[in-house]
């Protein structure tokens, strides 16, 4: 399994938003400037984000854009399955795979379920709250004397 630009930056936009969740929305511009991400291909990640419903969007002045949940509903599963599609190791474990012919006889099937469950559980199991957290708590432990 290999994370995409595309997801890697998903997660980025996402932590982002859930680190300024003030209420109100936040401007495309401040998000790519703050993330070094293209503006334009922040726009096409924002918009499959607002489609799948994980955004909202308001265009003009004092527009941008914000969670529609709390950070704490938000998993890094979720987003990243709806960014890459699938996070299946192999083909044949994807959603809607054609059945293999060779399943009664493979001998690496199970293990390759195995670790089909262990990435969706470690990944559905990390809240962008938790994310936010972990970066706060990084930038508390960076001492000066």
């Amino acid at each position: 399994m290999m994370v995409s630009t595309k997801g890697r930056y998903a997660l980025r936009v996402m932590i982002d938003l859930a680190e300024h969740n003030t209420g109100e929305y936040i401007p495309l511009g401040g998000i790519a400037e703050r993330q070094n991400i293209s503006a334009k291909y922040l726009e096409r990640i924002i918009s499959v984000l607002a489609k799948a419903g994980f955004v909202r969007g308001l265009r003009g002045k004092g527009g941008g854009y914000k969670l529609t949940r709390q950070p704490e509903s938000y998993t890094v599963g979720s987003i990243l399955k709806l960014t890459e599609g699938t996070l299946a190791p192999v083909a044949c474990l994807e959603e809607n795979a054609a059945p293999c012919q060779r399943a009664a006889e493979c001998r690496t099937l199970l293990m390759w379920q195995k670790l089909d469950t262990l990435i969706d559980n470690f990944f559905e199991g990390i809240t962008l709250s938790e994310l936010t957290e972990e970066t706060k708590q990084q930038a508390g432990d960076n001492y000066i004397i």
